[in-house]
């Protein structure tokens, strides 16, 4: 996989937010995909056809029913002080070193390690209209609404 600097990342400033910046030990965990990189992800692991969760189709696995079971609100817990992952979302068996993939859309793939993310997780969710979330060989995923809910599945 090839990477782009967060400096380089159109999305890059959640990251360096002034109100929730990412401290620098942090960073370097935090390595967007190239778009030609972030492309072949979504094709292989969310979808062939669809380039963002808006417009995923009947065979497009996210949308399929009997994946998600588990709903849960996660923006009072964004708003508030409290740096903790909110309730339903801190999978206990994924390892801090588990590579994760916060996927927006066809163009715009986050890496990073599960600890990384449990710390920064409020920065990712700036852009809120239907990431995924997705283990390195897990089964759990979780899909963030922007209406202030999420979903856990498994695929």
């Amino acid at each position: 996989m090839d990477y782009q600097t967060l400096s380089d990342y159109s999305h890059g400033w959640i990251f360096r937010h002034r109100d929730m910046p990412v401290p620098d030990a942090l960073m370097a965990d935090i390595k967007p995909l190239s778009e030609a990189s972030a492309l072949q992800y979504w094709r292989q692991n969310i979808s062939k056809e669809a380039t963002h969760a808006s417009h995923f189709l009947g065979d497009d696995w996210p949308s399929q029913n009997g994946i998600w079971h588990t709903k849960g609100e996660w923006q009072a817990q964004w708003e508030s002080d409290d740096p903790e992952l909110p309730e339903g979302l801190d999978f206990d068996d994924w390892e801090a070193n588990t590579h994760v993939f916060f996927c927006y859309d066809c163009h715009h793939v986050v890496q990073t390690t599960w600890a990384t993310f449990r710390q920064c997780w409020k920065n990712f969710l700036f852009y809120d209209e239907e990431p995924i979330l997705i283990g390195k060989r897990r089964l759990q995923v979780a899909r963030f609404h922007s209406d202030g809910t999420f979903e856990i599945g498994a695929h």
